[in-house]
């Protein structure tokens, strides 16, 4: 099943509820959680160990967005396994490693090149853009965090998506 061009408008539309609607938020987890709880183990297993608390609530409201955004595109969505999701992984990595030694958002250039989804993984790449974090008092990211943050969503995006 491949989703339709879920642009811009429609994620700032679901990112802009998820922050006005603080109730909302926990109710959509739970929702996840039914949904998609492959995706929501994912997000909380091992493999982000190296995130702190905000950096794994911040990826989670992240995987919200997306999985929402797709969800307004593509209501009836397949239950997604954990092989789907593992072999996504696995592909974004290797990707990933072949362009090593560049900067963060040059590695990532790579993934954008004919991607369907590119308007979500814009979405994510801005997310954790470290230089719009500078504002006095701002939540911010580690750097150690952006690639696994990126990788992680990338993957929840192309099982969602393709």
């Amino acid at each position: 099943m491949r989703t339709d061009f879920i642009p811009e408008s429609v994620i700032e539309e679901i990112a802009g509820q998820l922050e006005k609607e603080t109730g909302k938020y926990e109710r959509l987890v739970a929702e996840f959680n039914a949904k998609q709880p492959v995706i929501l183990s994912f997000l909380l297993s091992e493999n982000f160990d190296v995130l702190t608390p905000d950096e794994r609530e911040f990826m989670l409201w992240l995987a919200l967005v997306i999985w929402q955004s797709v969800e307004k595109t593509s209501p009836e969505l397949p239950f997604i396994t954990q092989e789907q999701l593992g072999e996504a992984e696995e592909l974004n990595w290797e990707k990933l490693n072949a362009v090593l030694g560049k900067r963060f958002r040059e590695q990532l250039d790579v993934f954008f090149e004919n991607y369907p989804q590119e308007d979500l993984l814009a979405f994510v790449e801005d997310a954790l853009a470290l230089e719009d974090q500078k504002e006095e008092g701002a939540f911010v990211l580690t750097k150690e965090c952006r690639e696994p943050i990126f990788m992680g969503l990338k993957a929840i995006i192309d099982v969602l998506t393709q």
